[in-house]
């Protein structure tokens, strides 16, 4: 059964601008079409299945639609996520079990499913690729031999610049990538409220994406604070625990250093006392690590 022409906003999530724009089934058509090469011209061909309440810590899908025998899983990120393919796992579980929920999964009869595809929009500033694949199994620990489950995501690059093909066959998602590019470029020399509303109004007057701006801006505006707030936040995070990895990662070094030459001078015949003395070392510390060499 095709649902409402525009999914209803879920409330309990700030919605993006990305969700906004493509949950009109004209644009999300436009956008599957240059995806996928097909030339559908009717936008009830999708059948939207996008799982409003469907939530699994805190996350959720943007975009769901069955076209043909296919289910697409549409996903827009502005920070690079290696974690994708679990999160698709289980949202595509739910998928799947409010398709075949009045159904026998115990009949001797075959249940027929439609086939994932998985694909993310990236609009991020840590990759440069046009795009990538993520696989499920890079997350196994101990994986030996074919991996018996297997999910794998597409991420494909929208910023201005990158996957131009894609661009020219979908305007929707070109303007967009402009709009984008306006915002980042104004938030150099403004506050943000100040540069979403500038970008904001030239797209307006230079003709891109005007008709949506237009019709949403105040919303527009007010999610675009919310979006890039957001992602300046989670590029700080990520910024101070790669720092912090780098710090573990010096400190590490310098103690491996360190025991390995309290090792060579208990080799030498000098005491723990003279070797804490010279390294500037504390005795207990020194004690630990000859006992668990294994030469000593």
């Amino acid at each position: 059964m095709v649902q409402n022409k525009t999914l209803k906003a879920n409330r309990m999530y700030k919605d993006t601008v990305f969700r906004m724009l493509f949950s009109d089934r004209k644009n999300l058509l436009s956008l599957y079409n240059a995806i996928s090469g097909s030339h559908y011209d009717d936008p009830d061909k999708l059948e939207i299945v996008t799982l409003e309440n469907a939530i699994y810590m805190g996350m959720k899908n943007d975009l769901a639609f069955i076209v043909d025998t296919d289910l697409f899983l549409y996903e827009h990120q502005s920070t690079y996520n290696p974690n994708m393919p679990l999160r698709d796992l289980f949202y595509i579980s739910s998928e799947y079990q409010k398709l075949v929920d009045h159904k026998s999964l115990y009949s001797s009869v075959l249940q027929k499913i439609p086939a994932p595809q998985f694909i993310v929009f990236y609009n991020g500033l840590e990759k440069k690729k046009d795009y990538w694949v993520n696989h499920l199994s890079e997350a196994f620990e101990n994986q030996s031999g074919d991996p018996k489950l297997e999910l794998e995501v597409l991420t494909l690059n929208i910023n201005e610049g990158h996957n131009k093909e894609l661009m020219e066959q979908c305007q929707t998602l070109k303007e967009y990538a402009q709009y984008v590019n306006l915002v980042r470029k104004y938030t150099k020399d403004f506050e943000l409220n100040e540069a979403v509303e500038l970008a904001v109004n030239e797209c307006i007057h230079d003709n891109i994406l005007s008709d949506f701006l237009r019709a949403n801006k105040a919303e527009v505006i007010s999610m675009s604070i919310f979006e890039y707030d957001k992602e300046l936040e989670e590029r700080k995070l990520r910024k101070a625990e790669y720092e912090a990895g780098v710090a573990d990662g010096i400190k590490t070094a310098t103690e491996n250093i360190k025991r390995e030459d309290a090792l060579s001078l208990v080799d030498l015949g000098l005491s723990v006392e003279q070797i804490a003395t010279a390294l500037k070392i504390d005795l207990k510390t020194i004690q630990k690590w000859i006992e668990q060499n294994p030469q000593s």
